[in-house]
C-alpha cells in the first residue's frame, strides 16, 4: 500500500468536497478548485475525511494513489489557508513594482519587463527587492514564480537575479588575479 495514497486527508471547518463527474470539487474560505482524478482511482468522504482508494493493484494504479492523495491535499490545503511564495531580487539597481494585476521588472536589460499575473494569484512588493505571491493553487503559483525567476536567474559568480527565498546557490570563483606565469 502506499504509504501516501493511504494517508487520510482532514477537511477543515468550513471546506466542502464534492465528487462530480471524475473531479473532485473543494471550496472554502479563500476560493474553490476543481481537481480531476488521475485514472485507477477514487474518493471516498467519511464525516470530515477524505481518502484515496486504488481499483487495482498495478504499477501505474499505485502512482495515481500517491499522485491523488498529494494533489486533494493541496487543493483541501489551498482553499483553507492557500499556498505562498517568496522571491528575492539581488542585483545593483534591480527591483519590482506592482501595479495592479501586472509586475514591471528592472533588471539591467535596456527595458523594462512587464509580467501580467494569471488570475488566482496576487503579488505583494515588500521593499523593491521582496515580492512574496500568494494563491490557492500549488501548481499555479509555482508555475508563476519560476517563469518570474526565468527572467534573471541567478548567476554564479555574483549572484545577481531574481531567486527564491532560502534558496542556495553554488558560487563559482572568478578569474584568479595574476595567476599563471
Amino acid at each position: 500500500m502506499s504509504r501516501i495514497g493511504r494517508q487520510p486527508i482532514q477537511i477543515p471547518q468550513g471546506v466542502r468536497v464534492a465528487v462530480e463527474d471524475g473531479a473532485v470539487r473543494v471550496e472554502g474560505p479563500k476560493g474553490s478548485l476543481k481537481q480531476p482524478l488521475p485514472p485507477l482511482v477514487r474518493t471516498e468522504i467519511e464525516g470530515n475525511v477524505l481518502r484515496v482508494v486504488r481499483l487495482e493493484e498495478s504499477r501505474k494504479a499505485r502512482a495515481m494513489h500517491g499522485l491523488a492523495q498529494r494533489l486533494l491535499a493541496n487543493a483541501v490545503t489551498g482553499v483553507s489557508q492557500g499556498f505562498s511564495k517568496t522571491l528575492e531580487i539581488v542585483g545593483v539597481g534591480y527591483r519590482v513594482e506592482a501595479r495592479g494585476q501586472a509586475l514591471y521588472f528592472t533588471l539591467g536589460y535596456s527595458h523594462p519587463i512587464l509580467f501580467q499575473l494569471p488570475p488566482g494569484i496576487t503579488a505583494k512588493v515588500e521593499r523593491q527587492t521582496v515580492l512574496t505571491l500568494e494563491g490557492i493553487d500549488k501548481q499555479l503559483l509555482g508555475q508563476c514564480a519560476a517563469m518570474i525567476r526565468s527572467l534573471r536567474p541567478p548567476e554564479p559568480y555574483k549572484g545577481k537575479g531574481i531567486r527564491y527565498q532560502n534558496e542556495v546557490l553554488r558560487r563559482k570563483a572568478g578569474k584568479a588575479a595574476g595567476a599563471g606565469g
